[in-house]
């Protein structure tokens, strides 16, 4: 078993074990690397430390443990695993990291462009989100912005240190937002839906050109009699929050 370990590509270990081998490592993460998971495990290349794949262990919340991502990794794992103790050959071993990669991409596509403006009445410049990774009908959504040098706000955003303006993100985690209460389940209309308000708005790190905006947005309350939703709203880039919020939504006639 140990010579199997040590001449293995990857390992994992402990990171605070003094009966494994030294030559594994568990590596606790905050959050997986692409959405907000914590705690996670990290499994780690030994002949290149920048080489890592996490999967979560928070197995309370098997609602967010359950996504095409946290699969992704999972599998990724297991497949890493299976190469370190029964000696998998490296060409199947890498034939199935390559099924792992295409069957579980990193972004996931449930809705794309063009489902989105069929949702949304949003459009350029103005449509901020580009692809739809997770839905749960009535409940939340997840989806990404890909923020480009061409995005028509940097010019003015600034010309020397390209920053996406943080009411811009607001607005986009807002549209998110429009995607869950447009639908059927919450009854909503592209025709009489409207951004109400935000509270609770706190910005921790600068969003820039070539960052990838993942922005998360749930329903916590909905009054049907008013046309009222309050929604809670978290952005990230690379698994680090970015942006959160608390919004109101609001459907009837002005």
């Amino acid at each position: 078993m140990s010579a199997a370990i040590s001449s293995s590509l990857f390992s994992l270990a402990p990171a605070q074990s003094l009966t494994q081998p030294r030559n594994l490592r568990i590596l606790h993460s905050p959050t997986s690397l692409a959405l907000p998971i914590s705690p996670s495990l990290c499994l780690k290349s030994n002949r290149h430390p920048n080489l890592f794949a996490c999967c979560s262990l928070n197995v309370q919340d098997s609602t967010a443990q359950d996504t095409p991502i946290e699969k992704r990794n999972v599998f990724l794992l297991f497949f890493c695993q299976f190469h370190n103790f029964l000696g998998l050959n490296m060409d199947l071993f890498l034939k199935k990291l390559i099924w792992v990669f295409t069957e579980y991409p990193a972004f996931p596509t449930v809705m794309d462009i063009n489902q989105i403006r069929e949702i949304l009445p949003h459009r350029f410049p103005f449509l901020l989100v580009d692809r739809v990774i997770e839905y749960n009908p009535g409940v939340s959504a997840v989806a990404i912005k890909n923020v480009t040098i061409n995005d028509n706000f940097f010019p003015g955003h600034f010309p020397e240190r390209p920053i996406m303006p943080g009411v811009l993100m607001i607005e986009a985690m807002a549209q998110v937002g429009g995607i869950v209460m447009l639908q059927p389940e919450v009854g909503g209309s592209r025709d009489n839906f409207f951004f109400a308000g935000i509270d609770k708005v706190r910005f921790r790190k600068p969003v820039i050109a070539g960052d990838t905006l993942v922005m998360r947005m749930t329903l916590v309350k909905f009054q049907k009699r008013f046309g009222i939703a309050k929604m809670e709203g978290k952005a990230y880039v690379g698994g680090d929050l970015v942006c959160e919020g608390e919004f109101l939504m609001a459907s009837g006639s002005v």
